[in-house]
């Protein structure tokens, strides 16, 4: 690249000096050439006049009165009718440049100059010419490797960019060179790095949020089949199979509500459902595990509820805090629904120590956690609930409790069940322990 603009450069410069150069040759030999005619011609004209001067003044006509009166490199002859031809300067050999004049009174005057003098003055002008010609050459060297430097350097650049994007570092460079074509070439690279770190970025995050999100109901799962194996029982059989077959069906709305989030996190499938019916599940998915521990958990407060979200993604979050609640919290679980406004909330709360002070708010943030957990699940729980237009916060910190926000299809609630909170259709809030 480099040398190509180099030769292309002094191509178009030794051009352009071989046209003019030429040209000015011709034109200057020839104005030296008629320059020369024209000196000699005037001379011989002036020795004339002279001449005619001293003839009618009747002054004596002698090379010595003449010798100042031509250049010292020229030759002439005077002729006076009745005198010998008078001779001023030495005689050129070779070719020569000649010019005559005639006078009034028969004298004539014949001045002749060498033409190697003619020649010289043609040679120092081509001297000054090749001079001229080769420091132009120089400076367009010179201007060339400059030229070539600032258009080879950025493409060198841009090329290692493209590169490192090839190997997978998207950094953007915001690199510019005051060239507007590279400088193009360079925001687009730019464009480019910042499109594919924001591709690499969705895709970590739905292999971490997959990984993340999958686990609980593939534990859940399992433990059905374990069940499944355990027992002999033909009705505790189709029971728990029914049951692992619901799961296999949350993990497969997991999985594509997962995808649909790194897609296009704004195009949620939101439809109104029965609140009690997911809860009902989660509750008869977790109640094994909790039984392991020795722990508890049931649900109080206002029945009845219709939320408007997507099934899988509202029951996916309520696993999230139930999970979070068995590996973090202690004592019994309680998920207690209430109404607020024109929203249903599902609340769930433990008897544990809680979220640590330190945390607050940012336990939604990603890598975030307090008990040397991955920190994704909280995070992604919020994103699911926010896609249907949501929300996930926390309430409370010391015991923990933490509400979920749904829009509400219908206002009528009722309270029934034996774990209804005792302080009957009034109570909003689940009893603090």
């Amino acid at each position: 690249m480099r040398r190509r603009l180099i030769n292309s450069t002094l191509a178009v410069v030794l051009v352009v000096i071989a046209v003019f150069g030429i040209s000015l040759v011709i034109v200057e030999s020839r104005t030296i050439e008629s320059s020369a005619r024209e000196s000699v011609q005037s001379d011989a004209v002036q020795l004339v006049g002279v001449v005619e001067n001293r003839i009618a003044a009747g002054e004596k006509v002698s090379a010595r009165a003449l010798a100042r009166q031509i250049d010292h490199d020229r030759y002439a002859v005077i002729t006076v009718p009745g005198q010998a031809p008078i001779h001023l300067g030495t005689r050129p050999a070779g070719q020569v440049i000649s010019a005559t004049r005639t006078g009034a009174h028969g004298e004539s005057a014949m001045v002749l100059e060498s033409r190697t003098v003619v020649s010289q003055q043609i040679g120092r002008t081509l001297l000054v010419i090749l001079a001229v010609a080769l420091l132009a050459i120089a400076a367009a060297v010179v201007l060339a490797v400059q030229q070539a430097r600032r258009l080879a350097a950025p493409l060198i650049d841009l090329a290692g960019t493209a590169e490192r994007l090839g190997s997978g570092d998207p950094r953007p460079r915001h690199r510019r060179y005051g060239v507007p074509e590279l400088d193009r070439v360079a925001d687009v690279l730019d464009s480019s790095a910042e499109r594919i770190a924001k591709m690499l970025t969705a895709e970590r995050r739905l292999a971490a949020d997959a990984s993340h999100q999958l686990r609980t109901p593939l534990t859940a799962l399992s433990m059905r089949l374990e069940e499944i194996i355990a027992t002999d029982d033909h009705d505790t059989v189709e029971e728990e199979a029914t049951i692992a077959l619901s799961q296999v069906e949350r993990l497969t709305d997991v999985v594509e509500r997962l995808l649909t989030n790194s897609r296009d996190a704004r195009s949620g499938s939101a439809v109104a459902f029965d609140l009690d019916e997911v809860i009902k599940q989660q509750l008869e998915e977790w109640r094994p595990a909790y039984r392991g521990e020795g722990r508890g958990i049931s649900r109080s407060g206002t029945r009845g509820l219709r939320a408007v979200g997507t099934p899988g993604a509202v029951a996916q979050v309520l696993a999230t805090l139930i999970e979070n609640s068995l590996m973090h919290g202690a004592g019994s679980v309680v998920i207690h629904t209430r109404v607020t406004g024109n929203q249903a909330v599902a609340e769930v709360t433990d008897e544990g120590q809680g979220v640590p002070s330190d945390l607050g708010s940012r336990v939604f943030e990603r890598t975030v956690s307090g008990r040397n957990s991955t920190g994704l699940g909280l995070a992604v729980a919020r994103d699911l609930a926010e896609a249907d237009g949501g929300r996930l916060e926390l309430l409370q910190q010391r015991p923990p409790v933490f509400a979920l926000f749904l829009a509400r299809e219908g206002l009528q609630g009722r309270e029934n069940g034996p774990d209804a909170p005792k302080g009957g259709p009034g109570e909003d809030r689940p009893p603090v322990r």
